[in-house]
């Protein structure tokens, strides 16, 4: 019974030592957000609805403005992005599950995966060398490419994954039933692997979403005008922070806390609506 006892007690000290270790682990991640609700939601009430589609402010100016480029900005980019990047990121590691033993498959996911490694300011470099210099301007369409390319390896490994835990049994009746690997690609595996591609599409979009290095080469940061073509310079949420951040004026430091609370509001967004869309797929 004192073994019993001893046991109980020590399963009860242990749980509830991983429990208060994991508030200790979470406690500076609860200390963002809370100041990120706290300065950023006091930038929003203070300048109201207007925050969302205004320009910022004048560094001398006491009217705190908006960001209504950069909200813009982020929102284009995020979609080319996912446009660019998906299917790149799909057909990829179909090839890799369907074609395991192709040379070409073995190559093209090494070089995805590699892409994890190499700092997202050396694919900033990468796109205004390829794009930036002979375009001859800052472009949206550069800082898409960019973020396609940081988010590649990220929605990459999860499609593979999700694509590759399929059980084997599935793929013998799809094709024991004559189906193509087309067709049992599009009508079988992808309704089971969704959860899977779904959560590797929300990882690389907020991986891209969040990114400020790639755009300080590609983008211009046209804060003050709006969206006037794919060819032209563009703003975005990240990278006004990033600069707004550094800035020795404290209006400039309002309007990015509220810029950061808008970001995190994004980011949550888009998660609770694709838990919500995507059901759990039970095998």
């Amino acid at each position: 019974m004192k073994r019993l006892d001893r046991r109980i007690i020590m399963d009860r000290f242990f749980k509830y030592l991983v429990i208060v270790i994991s508030l200790i682990a979470l406690m500076p991640l609860f200390y963002i957000i809370t100041s990120i609700l706290v300065h950023g939601g006091s930038t929003v009430l203070k300048a109201g609805i207007s925050f969302l589609y205004e320009p910022p402010p004048s560094p001398l100016s006491t009217n705190v403005g908006g960001i209504g480029p950069s909200l813009l900005g982020t929102i284009l980019l995020m979609t080319i992005t996912i446009i660019i990047g998906l299917p790149l990121a799909f057909f990829t590691a179909v090839l890799a599950v369907e074609y395991p033993n192709s040379i070409i498959a073995k190559f093209v996911g090494i070089l995805t995966r590699s892409f994890i490694e190499i700092p997202t300011i050396l694919i900033g470099v990468l796109v205004y060398t390829i794009m930036v210099l002979p375009m001859g301007r800052f472009s949206a369409i550069a800082g898409a490419i960019a973020l396609a390319l940081v988010s590649l390896p990220y929605m990459y490994t999860h499609i593979e994954n999700a694509l590759a835990s399929i059980p084997w049994i599935y793929r013998e009746a799809a094709y024991g039933l004559g189906l193509t690997k087309p067709k049992a690609l599009f009508h079988i595996f992808m309704g089971i692997a969704r959860r899977g591609i779904v959560a590797g599409i929300l990882i690389g979009l907020a991986k891209a979403s969040g990114e400020t290095a790639p755009l300080l080469f590609t983008i211009g940061g046209s804060r003050h005008s709006y969206f006037q073509g794919l060819d032209k310079p563009i703003d975005a949420i990240p990278l006004l922070i990033y600069e707004f951040a550094q800035t020795p004026y404290n209006i400039y430091h309002e309007v990015a806390w509220g810029a950061a609370l808008i970001l995190l509001l994004i980011y949550l967004g888009v998660f609770a609506t694709l838990r919500l869309l995507v059901k759990k797929v039970e095998l």
